[in-house]
């Protein structure tokens, strides 16, 4: 992505929840997780958050056009905690994405195996020495020309979702990397995201509706 491309959106960002171990916030589509290369691409979530807050420390990422909850630490020690929540699959995601087409069944689990696609980063692709990837969907709503569907990744490899449900035939809305039909973003959200308290262990969930 060159940075003369970059046009992040300059709204303030929403934040979900703060405490001594988390803040939870609502990264918007077009802005990036993390920094790019280069001075261009040095605006993104990571870096808003931290103008306000210095302690903050990156557990995850969402794709530059995916919207929706991210979570991030506030020490070290919750860092580590989130961190081994995500390696163990102890964090439960939620997306939402509307996909070209109408999917047949009313749900259905996507096992299959991704891998850079080398020649064309930053693709992904479906390839049989490529890490397990699984998600599980469901079908929310049918319309004319797309499906609503519920995304729920047991993996967390890079493109997953959008490569997934291109290989299944229903690409998602706005997504020109897997040859999704045109739309005004990718339709693709974070709605809700599962974990254990770095304190305490209780189980706390964070939701931001889809925006579509």
């Amino acid at each position: 992505m060159a940075g003369s491309d970059y046009a992040p959106p300059v709204d303030p960002i929403e934040i979900l929840h703060r405490d001594a171990d988390l803040l939870v916030a609502v990264k918007p589509e077009g802005l990036l997780s993390v920094p790019g290369k280069g001075p261009a691409l040095a605006d993104c979530l990571e870096a808003r958050l931290r103008a306000d807050d210095p302690g903050v420390l990156l557990v995850h990422r969402l794709d530059r056009d995916t919207s929706g909850v991210m979570v991030f630490a506030r020490n070290p020690a919750a860092q580590r905690h989130l961190g081994l929540q995500f390696e163990r699959r102890h964090v439960e995601k939620r997306y939402v994405a509307l996909a070209a087409g109408q999917v047949a069944d009313a749900e259905g689990v996507i096992d299959r195996p991704l891998m850079a696609d080398w020649p064309n980063r930053p693709r992904q692709m479906v390839h049989p020495d490529g890490k397990r990837a699984v998600t599980r969907w469901q079908v929310a709503a049918r319309y004319a020309g797309h499906t609503r569907m519920i995304l729920h990744p047991e993996t967390g490899r890079s493109h997953q979702l959008r490569v997934h449900l291109s290989d299944l035939g229903h690409p998602i809305l706005g997504d020109p990397l897997y040859d999704g039909p045109p739309a005004p973003r990718m339709m693709l959200h974070a709605e809700a995201l599962s974990l254990f308290h770095p304190s305490g262990g209780a189980r706390r969930s964070f939701v931001a509706p889809a925006p579509f």
